[in-house]
């Protein structure tokens, strides 16, 4: 204290001037801080609410009303003066070293692979090394008598706290290894979860059923660590099928493949394989192998490609096979043909387009047609693709969409039971100008050139109302694309 003792009106004036002035500079600072948004406004803040004022008080008391130093009062100021100082200090490496900022927060540096414990731990450290200072620099205390002391206090302490202790020795040691961060996907034993923070004892788990599991470092230090993140976020997702031995592997190898890639959430690169796993007595069991990015949507994107698989084995006619069904075969191929054609000629009577035909013509059609089924969400048909069959809606909404010059896909119009779609591309013979989806689970017929000629032969009405049809919705589609265009250049 001896250091701050000097003439009496040279304090008062420094003290009476250097405040306000202080206050007031910080004051404008913190302002011009806080409107950018720098994050060391708040730093600022304590510094001038707390430890400036405290700070004059002591300065006040020591050198203005000269108390004793080794008094009670100083001592408790002095103290609150130290306490301060801690406050502070916390908060500014807080800022400095631990503080993400929106731009840290969306790139990998340094101040987002600090774990939560050393940060923990290092706040730790600098409230130790502060209450020595108070404790040594105020008080007096002798420091190696006081650690003296608690030696034998120590022990005790540690054999109690041993599982704890070990929790913490564990957890620094995950600390230098980092074998997973926050955000990653782990199995530890039998447990599933989402990293969702790593504090000075545990790991949190957030399980797929959002189930929250804190599992100790020393039990981690244990266990077997299977982190589905590294080394790359993309999780491998594996699916087994079996289908007839009748049917060629490649092609069927070509349906599960595309049916993958088609499944929201399945992504295109690493790319999805499809292998032939093994010959069993009754069928070819294959192996899909795709990736996914969000592993906690795994259950959902499998669910989706497993729906979608029926419906590709519907429209290819790919039998997925069952031991009972292959040894005792009952079906009989011809009636089922003869009931799907059954089938489809009743409900060909009821399309608003072909209800004035011929019963021996709808029969013709429905024994070249061929009956196809799309999921809920599948697209049917895709802007540019070349479409070979006119498709006729039996059950089930489709959506006609169209992709603008800004890459924006935008709805026509919808379709229904009784609407058909891909006439402009088969009597065209042009790719295709929109994209059909199925909105929900749609069954079409499709009816190849051959089949609508001869539908039109008999009935050459239809050709008129097919013409006006597709003159009409072309008019429809290229008013949007010109309505878009016109969006884009204004």
């Amino acid at each position: 204290m001896n250091i701050w003792q000097d003439n009496l009106l040279n304090w008062a004036l420094a003290l009476a001037i250097g405040f306000p002035l202080a206050e007031l500079v910080l004051g404008e600072v913190i302002h011009a801080l806080k409107q950018q948004g720098n994050a060391l406004a708040p730093t600022l803040r304590i510094i001038r609410n707390l430890f400036i004022p405290v700070l004059v008080l002591l300065l006040f008391l020591t050198h203005i009303l000269q108390l004793d130093s080794d008094g009670q009062v100083v001592k408790f100021v002095e103290t609150l003066f130290w306490i301060c100082a801690i406050h502070t200090a916390l908060s500014l490496v807080n800022v400095v070293v631990f503080a993400e900022t929106e731009s840290d927060s969306e790139i990998d540096n340094w101040k987002t692979r600090i774990p939560k414990l050393f940060r923990d731990l290092a706040r730790f450290f600098l409230v130790m090394v502060g209450t020595a200072i108070v404790l040594s620099a105020t008080w007096d205390i002798d420091l190696a008598g006081l650690v003296t002391a608690l030696g034998v206090g120590s022990i005790v302490l540690g054999l109690a706290l041993q599982d704890t202790l070990g929790s913490i020795v564990s957890g620094i040691a995950l600390l230098f290894e980092r074998p997973f961060n926050v955000g990653d996907w782990l199995k530890v034993g039998d447990a599933i979860g989402k990293v969702t923070d790593i504090n000075w004892r545990a790991v949190r788990l957030e399980t797929i059923d959002n189930y929250q599991i804190n599992i100790p470092h020393l039990i981690i230090g244990k266990e077997t660590i299977i982190n589905y993140s590294e080394p790359i976020r993309a999780h491998e997702e594996e699916v087994f099928l079996r289908f007839s031995l009748n049917h060629p592997p490649n092609f069927v190898k070509q349906v599960l493949k595309a049916t993958a890639l088609s499944t929201p959430g399945v992504l295109a690169e690493p790319e999805v394989e499809v292998e032939t796993a093994a010959y069993e007595d009754f069928g070819i069991l294959y192996r899909v192998t795709f990736y996914i990015e969000d592993y906690q949507q795994r259950l959902r994107i499998r669910d989706e490609f497993q729906t979608r698989v029926w419906y590709a084995n519907q429209r290819y006619n790919l039998r997925i096979p069952f031991p009972v069904r292959e040894i005792y075969p009952v079906d009989n191929p011809n009636a089922n043909t003869e009931q799907t054609s059954n089938k489809v000629t009743k409900s060909l009577e009821s399309i608003p387009v072909l209800v004035r035909m011929e019963p021996d013509s709808l029969e013709d059609l429905a024994r070249g047609a061929i009956l196809h089924n799309f999921a809920a969400g599948e697209e049917v048909i895709s802007e540019g693709d070349p479409v070979k069959a006119l498709h006729l809606i039996l059950a089930g909404k489709a959506s006609v969409t169209v992709k603008t010059e800004t890459g924006h896909i935008q709805e026509i119009f919808s379709l229904s039971r009784g609407d058909f779609f891909g006439e402009m591309a088969l009597f065209t013979g042009q790719p295709s100008t929109v994209s059909i989806r199925a909105i929900e689970d749609l069954e079409v017929i499709l009816i190849y050139s051959d089949i609508a000629t001869m539908l039109i032969e008999r009935k050459p009405s239809l050709a008129r109302e097919i013409g006006q049809i597709m003159e009409a919705r072309s008019k429809v589609i290229n008013s949007v694309k010109q309505e878009a265009g016109n969006g884009k250049s204004s």
